[in-house]
C-alpha cells in the first residue's frame, strides 16, 4: 500500500507540549483506528548501564520543517535553502572550511516495492545535489561525501550504479567533491581514534577513518525511516554507518571486508580486534536491543553532528531496507532540517507519530530508547516541548507511519519489532 500523508490541520506555527505530540501522534492513529489510547506492549529490557542524568540540562535547538513534493533538483534545492537557512547562517558555519558528509546509504542499492533505492531506503542524490551547491555558495573549501559501503568498485562505480549523476553533482559543487569509501582507511594511512566524552555507554572510544576526524564541519544527511532494532533511524542512527567493516566487521580485521557489523556490534559474538578500544565493563549486553542503541549513542558523543539533514520526501516504513519483511511505502513529503542530531530526530519520531520520550522498550522502541541515552548524556532534548519548531508545525507535518500492534484489530506483541531474516543485518 502507497501512503500519501498531506499536511493534516491548519497552517500556523506554535510550540507543542510531549503530552500534545503523544496525542497527536500515537493518539491520531488510535482515533483512525476506532480503539483506545496508545498502551506500551514490549518486554521492559535492562535499563542502560549508565545513567547519565543529564537530560534535563540537555541543550536544545530549533528544528525546521518543511514540505517538498518531489524530488525535482529545484524544489529540493528550494526546501533545503529554507531550512538551512532557518537553523543557521551557512557562510558562517562553512565558509573556508572541510565540511564531510556522512550519506545514508546503507545496504547496497536495489530496487524495492518497485522504486529505486534513493526512493525507499537510501538518501535520494538530489539531497546532495542541493546541500553540496549551498556548501559551494556558502564558501566551503572543499566537501566529502562518504559512506562505509560493502563494496569493492570505486565510490564512483557504486553510485552511478544508484542512479546517482556525478556530472551534475559536481557541477552543483563547484567541483569541490571528494568520494571516499570508508569501510576501511580509504585514502589515508592510519586511522584516527575518536573519544566518548562520557567514557561509553558501551565503547570509550572508536577508530575510524580519518575524514570523520579531520574536517570542520559535519553534517549527517539522512533518510526518514523506521528501525527494527533501533525504532527508528535518522540523523542519530546514519551514524553507526562511520564505523569501519575493515575493524567492526565480521571478519575483522580485514581491510577488504565487505562484511557488515553483527558479530561484534549487534551480537557481542566477538570482540574487536588488538588495539581497538574494547566494550567497558562490568555488564556488557549480549542483546542487540540494547546493544544497537547504546553504540549509536555513543557514536554520536564521540562524532557530533553540526549539521543534520533529513529526507522524508518518499521512503519506507515497518523497517529500514530491503532485508526487512513487511515494509510499505510512505510519502511524507517532507524535508527537516537541525543543527541539533538528537532534537531533530525527536522531531522526526513525532512527526512519524511517535513519542520521542518513550520509556526503554516502550513503542517504537523495542529495545533502549537512543533518544533518551543521549538525552541522558546531555547532547540534545528529546522532550518535543522544549523544542522550537520552525517552518510546518508537528502537528501540520503530522504523517504516521506505524500504529502499536495493540491498537491493531487482531495485532499482538509477535506482530512487532518487524523480524529480521537471520545473517542479513545491515544497518
Amino acid at each position: 500500500m502507497y501512503h500519501r500523508c498531506p499536511g493534516l490541520f491548519s497552517h500556523h506555527r506554535y510550540r507543542i507540549s510531549r503530552r500534545q505530540a503523544l496525542r497527536w501522534g500515537l493518539g491520531w492513529g488510535a482515533a483512525a483506528l476506532g480503539v483506545g489510547s496508545a498502551v506500551a506492549f514490549s518486554a521492559q529490557p535492562k535499563l542502560a548501564r549508565k545513567q547519565l542524568g543529564r537530560a534535563a540540562a540537555a541543550p536544545t535547538s530549533p528544528v525546521w520543517i518543511g514540505r517538498c513534493s518531489s524530488y525535482d533538483p529545484q524544489e529540493v534545492y528550494q526546501a533545503l535553502k529554507n531550512g538551512i537557512s532557518s537553523v543557521v547562517d551557512l557562510t558562517k558555519l562553512v565558509a573556508g572550511k572541510t565540511v564531510t558528509v556522512k550519506l545514508n546509504m546503507t545496504g547496497p542499492a536495489r530496487d524495492l516495492l518497485g522504486r529505486p533505492a534513493s526512493e525507499t531506503y537510501h538518501i535520494h542524490p538530489t539531497f546532495a545535489e542541493a546541500l553540496c551547491a549551498l556548501l559551494d555558495q556558502a564558501g566551503a573549501k572543499r566537501i566529502a561525501l562518504v559512506e562505509a559501503w560493502y563494496h569493492r568498485e570505486p565510490v564512483e562505480e557504486i553510485l552511478t550504479k544508484a542512479g546517482w549523476n556525478l556530472r551534475r553533482l559536481q557541477s552543483a559543487a563547484g567541483h569541490k567533491v571528494i568520494l571516499e569509501n570508508t569501510k576501511n582507511l580509504g585514502s589515508w594511512k592510519r586511522y584516527v581514534r575518536l573519544n566518548v566524552p562520557w567514557g561509553g555507554y558501551l565503547y570509550p572510544a572508536f577508530d575510524v577513518n580519518p575524514w570523520y576526524e579531520k574536517t570542520d564541519i559535519f553534517v549527517s544527511l539522512a533518510k526518514l525511516k523506521d528501525h527494527a532494532t533501533a525504532g527508528v533511524t535518522m540523523s542519530v542512527k546514519n551514524l553507526f554507518g562511520i564505523l569501519p567493516t575493515s575493524l567492526y566487521g565480521d571478519d575483522a580485521p580485514n581491510e577488504d571486508s565487505l562484511r557488515a557489523r553483527v558479530a561484534i556490534l549487534h551480537m557481542a559474538r566477538r570482540k574487536v580486534p588488538d588495539g581497538v578500544p574494547a566494550e567497558v565493563g562490568p555488564d556488557i549486553p549480549t542483546d542487540p536491543l540494547l546493544r544497537v542503541p547504546r553504540v549509536t549513542t555513543d557514536i554520536l558523543g564521540a562524532r557530533p553532528v553540526d549539521l543534520a539533514v533529513v529526507d522524508g520526501v518518499i521512503t519506507i516504513k515497518n523497517g529500514e531496507g530491503f532485508w526487512n519483511e513487511g515494509v510499505e511505502l510512505v510519502e511524507p513529503k517532507l524535508v527537516l532540517v537541525g543543527c541539533n542530531a538528537v532534537c531533530t530526530d525527536a522531531i522526526c519520531s513525532a512527526v512519524m507519530g511517535y513519542d520521542p520520550c518513550a520509556d526503554h522498550g516502550k513503542f517504537p522502541f523495542p529495545g533502549e530508547n537512543h533518544l533518551q541515552l543521549a538525552a541522558d548524556a546531555g547532547i540534545g532534548t528529546h522532550e518535543v516541548d522544549r523544542i522550537e519548531v520552525l517552518g510546518l508545525s508537528v502537528r501540520e507535518a503530522l504523517c504516521p507511519f506505524r500504529t502499536p500492534p495493540a491498537l491493531v484489530p487482531g495485532g499482538t506483541a509477535t506482530t512487532w519489532p518487524p523480524r529480521i531474516p537471520a545473517n542479513v543485518w545491515l544497518g
